[in-house]
């Protein structure tokens, strides 16, 4: 337990500094081209392949194969050296096809999403420079999966510290030569000049290239040196194809998912007054900040000791880990689903104070399904674990089918409402998956603790309620939802977020000690423990 303690220390740490700086990012790309301006929204959908492929490779393609595959590849003479080779060889050349096809073929990829005219013209543009970060996303994916199979969990979580360095100077290089969305209204299409796409698309991608290369002066560390090996036979290669193709047919499955997701978006109009993509994308971000650092942190480290087990056929330490990596992340999940939704308007106003409610509403939406989106992820690891990619795709399925019907009728709903819609309809989509998929598992392992589980569930709903409630009252007194002090403007609103942060934590943190949770004491403990002071003893 202490070397996981200190692999989601490190985890944790990484992914704190680099989504800080995410959010230093996003708040700068926010004041460089707006957030319901035709500018954000072109450049938005154009990213929306490359950041949606590399949502499945992470989540499932790399992760699915890398780390189980390499756990077994690690009894060879060689300790898998030639094998990781082999399939960083092969993965660099899948990645680079598809990066220049998809490039290719930008300009339908424009009209697939459900661009036309002149915001055609624009995202296309976008396109050309966004689509070759496919590469360099998936570069990054299997370098840092290699990486943690080898149990060297750092430099992946603090590479992105790099990407949002070299994304906010080329921002900063926007606004100085172009000027800020309010400085500058960039109301068409045409008012994008061919210079002010190629810093903002080309600056982001190097970015992602950066982040992808420092990789490889980490591999020495662990023992690998990469050369290119094209001899892929040999090497159970086999294997891992089975368990990718199962992915593959999720990643189509989910594709068309958030095709039809940014078609409904885009249906909002091109006139940039109303929450669209732009609006989805940025709350997307925040929604993933307490998953990401919480979740994937905790996750991570649990995963490669989940794969361990199920290679030796110790099924009782699997279980005991699924359940205590899903309670401890349940338990601090469920605070900030609740915060989020209560201060969602306060954490608007600090991006975009001139339409705080348009990217409030979305976040909501998104947040409301907080609590299942990080539940599902471990249950997805510990499928991979197993080596069953097969089941996930049948869970993914029924996913699928809840949001397309659910996002379609996102077309009833007024333009003003419906990317908020979109976010509630993902949410119920992504709550469905993660109860069938619950079901499943236990079904696959004869039981997961499933009742010790539920039994801490329904207590920290029941506290991120009460906590909530309490939250909602601290907001209205300071008018966070009539235009009062909470989002008058983005100082009020950091104050208006820290009153209500506070008040919500003590009163969940009082509810979870009323309800004799023990869940919170081991999340107490794992947070101290991340703590400088904890790790000099």
């Amino acid at each position: 337990m202490a070397s996981v303690g200190r692999a989601s220390a490190m985890l944790a740490s990484g992914t704190m500094v680099s989504r800080v700086l995410g959010f230093v990012r996003s708040w700068v790309l926010i004041q460089a081209i707006g957030v319901v301006a035709i500018g954000a929204n072109a450049y938005g959908t154009a990213t929306q392949v490359p950041n949606s492929i590399y949502a499945i490779i992470a989540q499932g393609i790399l992760s699915a194969i890398l780390v189980p595959q390499i756990v077994r590849a690690s009894v060879h003479a060689d300790g898998g050296k030639g094998y990781i080779n082999k399939l960083v060889t092969l993965g660099m050349v899948i990645f680079a096809t598809v990066a220049l096809v998809a490039t290719l073929l930008a300009p339908y990829l424009a009209q697939l999403f459900g661009a036309r005219g002149a915001y055609a013209d624009l995202v296309t543009a976008f396109a050309y420079w966004s689509l070759p970060q496919i590469f360099f996303l998936g570069l990054y994916t299997l370098l840092g999966e290699v990486l943690n199979a080898r149990k060297s969990f750092g430099p992946f979580t603090w590479a992105p510290v790099f990407n949002n360095v070299v994304s906010i100077s080329m921002l900063v290089v926007f606004i100085l030569t172009f000027g800020t969305e309010v400085q500058h209204p960039r109301t068409h299409a045409e008012s994008w000049s061919p210079a002010m796409v190629a810093v903002l698309g080309g600056g982001a991608t190097l970015g992602i290239a950066v982040q992808a290369v420092v990789l490889f002066f980490f591999w020495r560390k662990v023992g690998l040196k990469f050369r290119f090996d094209f001899r892929w036979r040999g090497v159970d290669l086999g294997t891992a194809g089975k368990a990718a193709g199962w992915t593959f047919a999720m990643l189509i499955l989910t594709q068309i998912a958030g095709v039809i997701e940014t078609n409904v978006a885009n249906t909002v109009g091109d006139s940039g007054n109303v929450a669209s993509v732009a609006a989805m994308t940025q709350s997307w971000l925040i929604f993933m900040l307490p998953h990401s650092i919480i979740a994937v942190s905790i996750v991570t480290a649990y995963y490669t000791r989940m794969a361990e087990h199920a290679h030796r056929g110790d099924f009782t330490s699997f279980r005991a880990d699924f359940s205590t990596a899903t309670r401890t992340i349940s338990v601090l999940i469920s605070f900030f689903s609740a915060a989020i939704i209560v201060a969602a308007y306060p954490i608007a106003t600090v991006f975009t104070p001139t339409a705080y409610s348009q990217m409030g509403n979305v976040l909501i939406g998104y947040a409301a399904g907080l609590i299942p989106f990080c539940v599902l992820f471990v249950i997805q690891r510990a499928f991979y674990s197993l080596g069953d990619t097969r089941t996930p795709f049948f869970f993914t399925l029924a996913q699928v089918v809840v949001v397309v019907a659910g996002v379609l009728l996102c077309l009833l709903v007024a333009p003003e409402f419906r990317a908020m819609s979109i976010a509630f309809a993902v949410s119920a989509g992504g709550t469905v998956q993660a109860i069938i998929a619950a079901v499943l598992l236990r079904r696959r392992m004869h039981g997961v603790d499933g009742r010790r589980i539920l039994n801490g569930l329904w207590r920290y709903v029941l506290s991120a309620i009460v906590a909530g409630a309490a939250g909602f009252a601290v907001l209205l007194l300071l008018g966070g939802t009539s235009g009062g002090f909470a989002v008058a403007n983005r100082l009020t609103a950091v104050v208006a977020i820290a009153a209500i942060g506070v008040v919500m934590l003590l009163i969940y943190s009082g509810m979870l000690r009323l309800l004799r949770t023990e869940e919170f004491a081991l999340a107490w403990s794992a947070l101290r423990s991340r703590m400088p002071v904890r790790s000099r003893h």
